[in-house]
């Protein structure tokens, strides 16, 4: 009898989102690698614009944690408050449901085993596919915490999500280098992505990997 075939994950401008979780003021001193975090998703929002890929924010809490940091160039874009860990709050929901040909979300933030776990599951639940950017998340500075945010990530990845990282997404949403946007997006990848310490977590024994 033939197994079934895994799912490809396969990205397309005009059927993503862009989910992008909760990078407020008072995260700035408190997340591992904060600013490398915000660049990265500062840059997977830059190419949503290029691709005309709607993009979701939220803030959690925001009377108590502030408002979205400015470095991650979203001003324009009205952020959804929340309280809950998952994005996926009715509000989002309804802008999801406006977007019928919607397949998959590509998910940036923190923390890692809280809002953005909470929302990939919430997302896979609903049937869709979850592009997790590795490199566009994380958690607090503690050593535990970041053993949170492997296992996280290796939860996610249990759950059904895809594990990727920004360039691997930029460059499968654009798919063809004739593409009309191919050389601003080359530029804007020109530069490697800041290290956000992805490359510790990979280091020995790595559930990831498994």
């Amino acid at each position: 009898m033939a197994t079934a075939r895994p799912a490809l994950g396969r990205v397309l401008p005009g059927s993503s989102m862009l989910f992008l979780c909760d990078m407020q003021e008072k995260f700035r001193g408190t997340i591992s690698f904060f600013p490398q975090i915000v660049a990265v998703s500062a840059r997977m929002l830059q190419v949503a614009r290029m691709l005309d890929i709607p993009v979701m924010l939220t803030e959690q809490y925001p009377t108590g944690l502030g408002p979205t940091v400015p470095e991650l160039g979203a001003q324009d874009i009205r952020a959804v408050p929340k309280t809950c860990f998952s994005m996926v709050v009715p509000e989002v929901e309804r802008l999801m449901n406006a977007r019928p040909s919607l397949r998959s979300v590509l998910l940036c933030g923190i923390e890692a085993q809280a809002c953005i776990m909470s929302t990939a599951l919430d997302l896979l639940e609903r049937g869709l596919d979850v592009h997790v950017v590795a490199d566009a998340c994380s958690s607090r500075r503690s050593v535990s915490s970041q053993v949170d945010r492997l296992l996280a990530l290796s939860r996610m990845r249990q759950s059904g999500a895809f594990l990727t990282t920004s360039e691997c997404l930029i460059l499968q949403l654009v798919r063809d280098s004739a593409h009309p946007r191919f050389k601003e997006v080359q530029k804007l990848i020109r530069d490697p992505a800041p290290d956000s310490g992805l490359l510790g977590l990979f280091q020995g024994q790595s559930p990831l990997l498994n």
